[in-house]
């Protein structure tokens, strides 16, 4: 049986050969630019997998996950930047360097304690380089970096103000208790209520379909309208971290359950010889109700 480490090396191998000049024509033309839409899409497939519960899937999915940092490796060692070597080693030292309390002789007992280590190990570090750059550019000490300055402005609008507000309240700037966090909700609607006392909003539809006039604002108006909706978005993500949930994950679960019982809605009318256009909004009403009865029996 081949050791893990072999398994490793005969996948680096491959993704060499692939990249050689005798190699796949599709793999050799891509660049560091092209592939970072197939990272992203390899992301999501295997979180997709990780909510299904679905093993054998998610074992092909970190597989194709892995295929990206192997295909990074490859063209950054092509370049003379760096190798897959060079990957594993600054993670493997990172690994150790971060978790003092069992490499080390430093305590920390529970989960909470090692992400405030965690967090005030990654600002040492980030204090080290910038200090270094100083010695050798031989300029004047910068000022302390932001605890908000590595969060990605790249990553889905939800993890990032989950990675900042996290960030923030580890420093201590975070709500004493969740009732506050709902007070803020509160607050938050009723800005927005109070903007859009100067919407003016299409007659119904006939459908009663929500969104489906689109209210006539000026530029100003929409842009103070997004502010007080990203605030609101803001708050609720705030209010899944205090509960230490992950919003993307519980967004993404209902995405699937409005999918699953709205495709049944469709699936009753279709017996019916009709479709959602064909139905009364009482109807498609009824029809969700049932729905969501049918899914807690299950």
């Amino acid at each position: 049986m081949p050791t893990t480490g072999e398994r490793f090396e005969r996948a680096v191998q491959i993704m060499a050969r692939l990249r050689a000049p005798d190699g796949c024509p599709w793999d050799r033309e891509q660049t560091f630019d092209t592939i970072k839409p197939y990272t992203l899409e390899e992301t999501y497939e295997v979180l997709e997998a990780i909510d299904n519960r679905d093993w054998p899937e998610l074992t092909g999915e970190l597989g194709d996950l892995l295929l990206q940092v192997l295909f990074y490796s490859q063209m950054a060692r092509e370049q003379g930047h760096f190798s897959v070597d060079d990957v594993l080693d600054r993670l493997a030292d990172k690994l150790v360097d971060r978790h003092p309390h069992v490499f080390g002789d430093v305590e920390a007992d529970t989960p909470a304690e090692v992400l405030r280590n965690w967090e005030a190990l990654k600002a040492l570090e980030k204090e080290k380089k910038k200090r270094l750059a100083s010695d050798e550019m031989n300029v004047e000490q910068p000022e302390p970096p932001s605890v908000l300055a590595s969060v990605s402005s790249k990553m889905p609008a939800s993890m990032e103000a989950y990675k900042l507000s996290s960030r923030a309240a580890h420093v201590g700037f975070d709500w004493p208790e969740i009732e506050g966090l709902f007070e803020k909700l509160a607050e938050e609607t009723a800005e927005l209520r109070h903007e859009l006392k100067a919407v003016s909003v299409p007659g119904p539809s006939g459908k009663g379909i929500a969104g489906s006039g689109k209210p006539h604002v000026s530029p100003e108006l929409r842009e103070r309208l997004e502010d007080e909706v990203g605030d609101l978005f803001f708050v609720l993500v705030n209010i899944a971290r205090y509960l230490s949930l992950d919003p993307e994950s519980a967004l993404r679960k209902t995405n699937r359950k409005f999918k699953r019982r709205f495709q049944w809605m469709e699936k009753c009318l279709h017996a019916r010889g009709r479709g959602p256009l064909q139905a009364s909004m009482d109807e498609l009403e009824t029809l969700w109700q049932e729905a969501k009865r049918q899914e807690k029996q299950k």
